[in-house]
This record gives C-alpha cells, sequence and structure tokens, in this order.
C-alpha cells in the first residue's frame, strides 16, 4: 500500500486517526526527530541535530509542531544525530512536557553536549544553547530503566536494550491499546562489550518504526573485518605513517580501543608505537561504562572480575594537543567521527599531504560531511579557512558502525510482525531500495504489510478503528458474564482502560468514595393541593398519601422516591435522594406542577381579597396567617363546599370572559352570554341547557374539564 492511499484514508472518528510525522531523519541520516499523535496524545521520538550542518539548519523542523502539545518526549541514546537538539527544544521552545532516557545516556549527554558546545564552528549568536541552558535541561530529564513501564496519563512505555551504544535503548509505546515499537539505532550483533538489541517478547506489535541506515547492504563477517582493521592500522605504522582513526568520541571509540589494545598485546613489535585516544571526554565518560559494566555483555563483565577491561595497557590519553609529539609513526582515534571540525579535523589537514599517512574510516557517514566526500578519494581537498590542499593519504572504509545491516534488519521486522512498517534514518535511496526488497519478500510470502518511506514534514496517517473492550473487576468479576445477560454497575475508563465494578469496590480499586446526595426543590404553586394530587395520580397511577406534619400540611410520595409536601400558600417542596432514576421521576414531578401553574384552567389561591361576589352569604375561605408563635409561614385552611361553586365560577369566567358569566349561588347555576347567545349550566346535575348546538358542546367541554380540576 503506497504512502499518499493510507493517506487518503476516510476516517469516521479523528481520534482512531494516528499520525507520524519525521521533523527529521525522514529519507536522510542525521537529526532524528519523530512525532507520534493517537487518541490526542503526543509523543516525541528523539530530538537530534544534523551533523553536515550548523547552527539552526542543522535542527528538526520544529515549527511542524507545537511543542506545548507533545506529552512526552524520549531519546533513545547519546549520539548527537539523536540528543544535541533537546537543549533547544526544552529551554528556547515552549514545550512543557516530560523527558525520559536511560541512566546511562543521561550520564554521558551533559559531558557530550558541553564537548558540543564548546566545538561548534558557529557564531555566538548562532549558538543553539549555552551551557547555563544545556545545565538548565539536565535537571529536567528523567531516568528509566530497561523492561520498565512508565506510565504518563495514557501514554505508556517500555525501554529494551538496543544495542549500538551503552544505554541505548528502543521504546515500545502504547496508547490505547495501540503498539508501536521505535528502534531508535540498533545492532543485532554482539560485540566486545555490548549485547545485541533485543525484541520484547509477548508483544503484539502494531506499527514498527525502524531504521533504514544501511539499506539492502550486508556487513562482511565480523572476524574479517577485525582482521582487515588491524592488518591495515599495522601496515600504515610500519611503512611510518600516522594512522588516523575518526571517530565518535564515545560508542564506536570503545569497541576500537578494545580491539587495538588487544592487537597490540599480541604484537610486541608494535610496543615502541604509541597509540592515542585524543579526547577531552574520554577519562571523564569511561568511568560512566565501568558504572553500568553490568549492563554489557557476559565477556566484558567476566574480564572486568578478572580486571578493569577499560584501563588500558598500550593505549595513552591526550587531553591536548600540547602533550603531543608529532614524530614518527602512530595511532590516533580523535572525534568527531565525520571530520566536520575538532582534533580530527585538525589532524587531517596536518597529515593528508603525505602519502605515508593513512585515514581509516570505520563509522557511517552522512551526505555533506568532510568524510563522505573523502570516501570517494579526491585529488585535493579543502580546509577549514579555505585552503586546498593534495589528498596523499591512503583512505580505507571499514566499518564499524553499530547499526544493522539488511541481513539483520529484515530478521528482525520479520520477528516483529508488524502490519505497518515505518523506514527512517537511512538516505533516500537506501530507504527506497530496502522497501523494494522487503516489499518482493512479502509479496512471495503473500504476506501483508504495509510500508512508508516519509520524507521530512510528510505525515503518515493510520487508521485504527479498535472495539472498546471492559472487564469486570471486584465483586463483579465473582460470576462470569453470560452472552446477551446485562451488566449492572460502574463503568470507570482510565488512560483508555474501561473497567466496570460495583460501587462498593470503587473505593478500594480507583480510590472513589460513594455518598448520597439529599435534595431538596422549592417550587412556586398557586392552585389547591387537592388538584395537583389529581394531576399526580393522572401522571403516575398510585401515590402515597402521608401523615401532614405538625403544621397540618398535606405531603404525597411518588414511586416511593419523591415525596411532594405543601409548603405555604404559593409553593410546594420536593425532596427526593439524588440518583439518576430518582431525579427523572423528581423531573416529572416538576414538569407536572410547572403545567399546572402554567395552564389557564388551573384556580389560583391568592392573599388578597376576590373581585367576585359571594351573593349566596356563605364565607368564601380565603389563605390567612397562622397566630404568631406557631408558624411564620401563610398555610392554606380548609374550604367549605360553597368554595367548589365558586371555583367553578371562576373557571368559566376564565373562559368565557368575566363579562359574560352570571351566577346564581341558591340554584348553584351559571349562564353564560356568547352573541346574544344564552346558556345555562347547572353545577348540581352538571347538564348544559342551550338552544346553539355549538355554544352547548362548548359549554358542555369547559364543565367536564372544571369538574376533573377543581371538584377532586
Amino acid at each position: 500500500m503506497s504512502y499518499k492511499r493510507k493517506a487518503e484514508l476516510p476516517v469516521g472518528d479523528v481520534n482512531d486517526l494516528m499520525e507520524v510525522t519525521p521533523l527529521g531523519a525522514g529519507s536522510e541520516v542525521g537529526r532524528s526527530c519523530h512525532v507520534l499523535k493517537y487518541k490526542g496524545k503526543t509523543v516525541l521520538l528523539d530530538c537530534g541535530v544534523h551533523p553536515g550542518q550548523s547552527g539552526i539548519s542543522g535542527l528538526p523542523f520544529f515549527d511542524e509542531v507545537d511543542p506545548a502539545s507533545i506529552d512526552v518526549l524520549l531519546i533513545t541514546h547519546f549520539h548527537l544525530d539523536h540528543a544535541a537538539g533537546l537543549p533547544y527544544f526544552t529551554e528556547r521552545t515552549s514545550f512543557k512536557g516530560r523527558v525520559f532516557m536511560t541512566h546511562p545516556t543521561k550520564a554521558i549527554f551533559k559531558w557530550l553536549l558541553s564537548d558540543y558546545v564548546k566545538v561548534s564552528n558557529v557564531g555566538s549568536n548562532e549558538m543553539l544553547y549555552d551551557e547555563a541552558q544545556l545545565a538548565a535541561c539536565y535537571e529536567k530529564i528523567e531516568t528509566v530503566d530497561y523492561h520498565q513501564e512508565v506510565n504518563v496519563d495514557g501514554i505508556k512505555f517500555t525501554g529494551y536494550n538496543a544495542g549500538h551504544v551503552l544505554g541505548a535503548a528502543m521504546f515500545l509505546i502504547e496508547i490505547a491499546g495501540i503498539k508501536i515499537l521505535y528502534t531508535g539505532d540498533y545492532s543485532r550483533e554482539e560485540d566486545r562489550h555490548l549485547m545485541a538489541a533485543e525484541k520484547p517478547t509477548n508483544v503484539q506489535t502494531d506499527v514498527l518504526i525502524c531504521e533504514s541506515t544501511y539499506g539492502v547492504q550486508s556487513h562482511e563477517p565480523r572476524i574479517d573485518r577485525e582482521r582487515r582493521f588491524t592488518s591495515t592500522v599495522h601496515d600504515i605504522v610500519q611503512r611510518g605513517g600516522r594512522c588516523l582513526l575518526p571517530v565518535f568520541a564515545l560508542g564506536q571509540a570503545q569497541e576500537l580501543l578494545l580491539m587495538l589494545d588487544e592487537y597490540w598485546a599480541a604484537h610486541p613489535e608494535l610496543e615502541s608505537i604509541p597509540v592515542y585516544y585524543a579526547s577531552s571526554l574520554a577519562k571523564k565518560c569511561m568511568t560512566v561504562y565501568q558504572t553500568y559494566i553490568n549492563m554489557m555483555n557476559s565477556k566484558i563483565r567476566k574480564q572486568f572480575a578478572v580486571s578493569n577491561p577499560f584501563v588500558f595497557k598500550h593505549i595513552s590519553h591526550l587531553k591536548n594537543m600540547d602533550m603531543f609529539d608529532d614524530t614518527g609513526p602512530c595511532v590516533m582515534m580523535a572525534s568527531p567521527g565525520m571530520l566536520q571540525n575538532g582534533l580530527s579535523r585538525e589532524l587531517f589537514e596536518r597529515w593528508c599531504t603525505d602519502k605515508k599517512n593513512g585515514l581509516l574510516i570505520t563509522g557511517y557517514c552522512v551526505e555533506n560531511t568532510l568524510a563522505k566526500d573523502v570516501m570517494n578519494e579526491p585529488d585535493e581537498i579543502q580546509t577549514m579557512n579555505g585552503q586546498k590542499l593534495k589528498l596523499r593519504m591512503s583512505v580505507d572504509y571499514i566499518s564499524f558502525s553499530a547499526h544493522v545491516d539488511y541481513t539483520q534488519n529484515s530478521a528482525f521486522i520479520d520477528e516483529v510482525k508488524a502490519p505497518y512498517l515505518i523506514l527512517v534514518h537511512g538516505e533516500t535511496n537506501a530507504m527506497g531500495r530496502l522497501k523494494s526488497a522487503l516489499m518482493s519478500k512479502y509479496s512471495e510470502r503473500d504476506e501483508d504489510i504495509h510500508i512508508f518511506t516519509p520524507r521530512n514534514t510528510e505525515t503518515v496517517k493510520l487508521y485504527f478503528r479498535g472495539e472498546k473492550l471492559a472487564r469486570t473487576i471486584g465483586q463483579m468479576a465473582a460470576t462470569f458474564p453470560e452472552k446477551e445477560k446485562l451488566v449492572s454497575g460502574v463503568l470507570v475508563v482510565k488512560d483508555f482502560q474501561y473497567t466496570i465494578m460495583d460501587t462498593s469496590d470503587l473505593e478500594e480499586f480507583v480510590g472513589l468514595q460513594t455518598t448520597s446526595v439529599f435534595q431538596r426543590q422549592v417550587v412556586p404553586y398557586h392552585a389547591s393541593f387537592g388538584l395537583l394530587k389529581y394531576h399526580l395520580r393522572q401522571m403516575f397511577g398510585k401515590i402515597q398519601e402521608l401523615e401532614c406534619d405538625v403544621n397540618k400540611l398535606e405531603r404525597v410520595r411518588i414511586f416511593d422516591t419523591v415525596d411532594v409536601r405543601e409548603y405555604n400558600v404559593n409553593h410546594v417542596l420536593l425532596e427526593w435522594t439524588g440518583n439518576s432514576v430518582n431525579d427523572m421521576v423528581a423531573d416529572s414531578v416538576l414538569a407536572v406542577i410547572l403545567n399546572i401553574e402554567s395552564s389557564p384552567a388551573s384556580v389560583k389561591l391568592t392573599k388578597s381579597d376576590h373581585t367576585h361576589s359571594h351573593s349566596h352569604g356563605q364565607p368564601h375561605k380565603h389563605a390567612t396567617k397562622v397566630e404568631p408563635g406557631t408558624s411564620d409561614e401563610t398555610l392554606l385552611v380548609d374550604r367549605n363546599p360553597s368554595d367548589e361553586f365558586q371555583d367553578l365560577v371562576m373557571f368559566f369566567a376564565s373562559q368565557f370572559g368575566v363579562e359574560n358569566v352570571e351566577q346564581e349561588e341558591e340554584t348553584r347555576t351559571v349562564k353564560i352570554m356568547m352573541d346574544g347567545v344564552p346558556a345555562t349550566i347547572d353545577c348540581v346535575q352538571f347538564a348544559v341547557k342551550c338552544e346553539a348546538d355549538a355554544l352547548r358542546h362548548r359549554a358542555q367541554n369547559v364543565l367536564e374539564r372544571a369538574v376533573r380540576t377543581c371538584m377532586q
């Protein structure tokens, strides 16, 4: 599947879309930096600089990402092309996330980057950061061990040994159940001091982000390389020349030192020829190697039990060139490894014109560096101050770079069995050839794998639509759930994990305590309580009438959950214990009350005098005040039967207009005159007399509603 086709995949939910964007090391080697986004989480993988460029131009494309959005930043190892951009990112951007690396990586990181700041060939205004910013960055770094799982707000990650250099880690990242393995630089070949990279066991990886430095190249057997290396060094010094070995200060250098020390011990005729390791960091960082000896392979650990293998008998450390007597043959290991600046560049320019001397390149060289250019053996080279020099010294390339070749890389990819493979950290042509080789291999096997080779700032988009699974714990886990049987409990979501538990288990498993909320709500209400009871029965069926309280106020209970009682002349009180069911019942009761209040047919009780007459002579009971000392609330008083007739009169008046309604108290009749047509309503027999059918039908309907509303 091509990159573009996958990028255009239609997505139902944007949260199910994973995005991987190289900000560096996309179709190039150098400035490794990759953004991983999924489920609202953002992880930055490595933060290096490009060894072939200087200043700001050597940084990853940070303008393609919002630094403040990054939750976690993982550094795989201490090499500059993976870590040297970190102080800039933490101190000169809006990044506020957390930074993780292994213990050896952090221990070497500070010394290596301090040296990088000193030897950078840029002006002060182009410096990426100073010593103070480097120190501030160092304080923000958190350390992790191999196989230690760390969880940062739903982002789980675990470091595994990557071989490459001391402390190098590949990271297995898990977000919402989707697992991503980022190899960084890794080596599957055990050397003199480091173990081979390991593969996470019992893990089904969904996405593999893998280096492709050597493309389809395969290394010659290690024993052959070592033999060729030592014989080449031997030939150069035997002819009276100086052998220059440009190396990274740490990592590959320690392997070559062990090799040379062993060879010199086996060849007494070479004892008079000095071997120098010129690095201001050598002694500082060698203590780190001795400290973390248990992270190395069994061979070096056994040797350490007898004597310290990093105390070399035939190798001298040079702190500065003032101590170097440049006469006669010698072997000089100096950094940096790609001759871009520093001591290795200085010595190369000094020795390149003498054909007795030799340059032996032992590591991978990035495009646009002097070491890469020299491998093509040009007639002349340009010095750092712009002069031209003849290149007469011999140039040899024997790779001891701790990167996987095609055989090792393809075997590892086979073992991981990830359906999605993203190739990074490789030149365009090398990555393209590797992709073609892998696609051919998997097509022959009829295996489905999707391979991507994104350039810098190009985004790979992958769609994962997984099922949401919840597990029961605590009391609910005592019985196995049956198919299609409803499960009732509390669903707890934390870090994309779903669990269902009983409320009694909340405190034990998630630290939550349960409590009951007793709710009381006073609602304006101006009609009779009897009217309210009638409507509640119509809505809920049977309601429970409770004993009146001390103030003789009526109370009812609905569904054994919500109590409704008279509060004062203009209000009723609702009381219930809050939960999802009780709240719905309370909402329904409230809706009934508000419906009565808004209906024009509802009879209102007032505290003021009525405007209609009481010609029947019987008193009409009004709301009244309780004597002082009994209660400060206005209460309802019992009403006599005549009140019901008056309620009916008021009801008719509201329907037909006060000016069109007359009452006869003695006969309990109501006369209505509409457009000159009379109608008589008998409120004892509940009958209507009228010659006009339309008015008679209307009056009959109003009477029925009035009886239902007022006479309960």
